[in-house]
C-alpha cells in the first residue's frame, strides 16, 4: 500500500486491474471491443428511434432516454481504464475522481428512476389501453423524462458533496478501476458513519421508492395480463414488457448489491465484479434485448439499412 506525507491528497491511484503485461494488453482488447460494441448498439437504438415516425410514441421515448444513460455510463468509466491498461497511467486527479464519481452516481441514479417510469408507462399501456395516448402525452412524457434526469443529478450532487468534503491522507490507492463510493470512503482519515448513515438514507428511499413503483406496475400488469382471455394478447403483453422486466433484473440486481449495504462490508475483488456487470456489461446488453425482444424495433433497423443500402 503506497503512503504519503501529505495531509491531503491531490491525485488518487486506480488499482483495480492487472499490473501483469500480457494480461493487461488482452484486456484493453477486450474492453475496448465491449466499448465500441456498446456504443454502436446504443447509437443505432437511439437512430432508429429518431428516423423511424412508427417508433415516435411513449415507450421508444423512454428507451431513446435509456440507450442515452447507456452511451454515457461506460464513457464516464471506460476511457480511463483503457488509458489504464495501455499507457499504465493509474493516476486520476482529486477532481477528476469527483467529477467521475459524480457523472456515474448522476446516470446510475437516473436510470433508475427512470426504469420506473417506463414501468408505469407499460402499466397504463397494458392496463389502460383505450386511454393510453391521452395519459401518456407527450407532454406528460417530457416531464418524466425531465424529472428522473433532475433527480438523479441532485441525488448526484448530494453523495458527491458528501464523500469528497471528508479528509483524505495516508493512502490514495483506490481499490477499483474507476472512482466509486465503497472504495473511495474506504480512503477517509476521518469516521464516515453519520455519512454513509445519510447516504443510505437518501439512497435507500429514493431506490425503494423507484423500486415500489416498478414492482406495483408489474403486479397490475401480471394480473392484466392473466385475466385476458386471448392467448394472442397475452403473447403480446408479455413480449411488450419481457425485455423491459429482465433490463430492470439486470440492474437492480447488480446496484443494489454495489450501494444499498453500509462500507464496512466492501469487498474490492467482489465488488469489481459486480461493478462490470451494471457498468460495462448491461448497456451492452440492453440494446440486444430491445431489438432482439421487440419486433417493431427490429422493423425500425431493417428499415434503416433497406435505406442506407439504397442512398449507397
Amino acid at each position: 500500500m503506497q503512503r504519503i506525507n501529505l495531509s491531503t491528497v491531490s491525485e488518487f491511484v486506480l488499482v483495480g486491474l492487472s499490473d501483469a503485461p500480457e494480461v493487461r494488453f488482452l484486456l484493453f482488447v477486450l474492453f475496448l471491443i465491449i466499448y465500441l460494441a456498446t456504443m454502436a448498439g446504443n447509437i443505432t437504438i437511439l437512430a432508429a428511434i429518431s428516423t423511424d415516425a412508427r417508433l415516435h410514441n411513449p415507450m421508444y421515448f423512454f428507451l431513446g432516454n435509456l440507450s442515452l444513460l447507456d452511451i454515457l455510463c461506460p464513457t464516464i468509466t471506460m476511457p480511463k481504464m483503457l488509458e489504464a491498461l495501455l499507457l499504465e497511467n493509474k493516476a486520476i486527479s482529486f477532481t477528476g475522481c469527483a467529477f467521475q464519481l459524480f457523472f456515474l452516481i448522476d446516470v446510475v441514479g437516473t436510470e433508475i428512476f427512470l426504469l420506473a417510469v417506463m414501468a408505469y408507462d407499460r402499466y397504463v399501456a397494458i392496463c389502460h389501453p383505450l386511454q393510453y395516448m391521452n395519459i401518456m402525452s407527450m407532454k406528460l412524457c417530457a416531464r418524466l423524462a425531465i424529472g428522473t434526469w433532475v433527480v438523479g443529478f441532485f441525488n448526484s450532487l448530494l453523495h458527491t458533496s458528501l464523500i469528497f468534503t471528508l479528509f483524505f491522507c495516508d493512502s490514495n490507492e483506490v481499490d477499483q478501476y474507476y472512482c466509486d463510493i465503497p472504495p473511495v470512503l474506504a480512503l477517509s482519515c476521518l469516521p464516515t458513519y453519520s455519512r454513509e448513515l445519510v447516504i443510505l438514507t437518501v439512497a435507500g428511499v429514493l431506490g425503494s421508492s423507484a423500486f415500489a413503483v416498478t414492482l406495483i406496475s408489474y403486479i397490475y400488469i401480471l394480473v392484466a395480463i392473466l385475466s385476458t382471455t386471448s392467448s394472442e394478447s397475452r403473447h403480446k403483453a408479455f413480449s411488450t414488457c419481457g425485455s423491459h422486466l429482465t433490463v430492470v433484473c439486470l440492474f437492480y440486481g447488480t446496484t443494489i448489491c454495489t450501494y444499498v449495504r453500509p462500507s464496512s462490508t466492501y469487498s474490492p475483488h467482489q465488488d469489481r465484479i459486480v461493478s462490470m456487470l451494471y457498468g460495462i456489461l448491461t448497456p451492452l446488453l440492453n440494446p440486444v434485448i430491445y431489438s432482439l425482444r421487440n419486433k417493431e424495433v427490429k422493423c425500425a433497423l431493417r428499415r434503416g439499412i433497406s435505406q442506407v443500402r439504397t442512398a449507397l
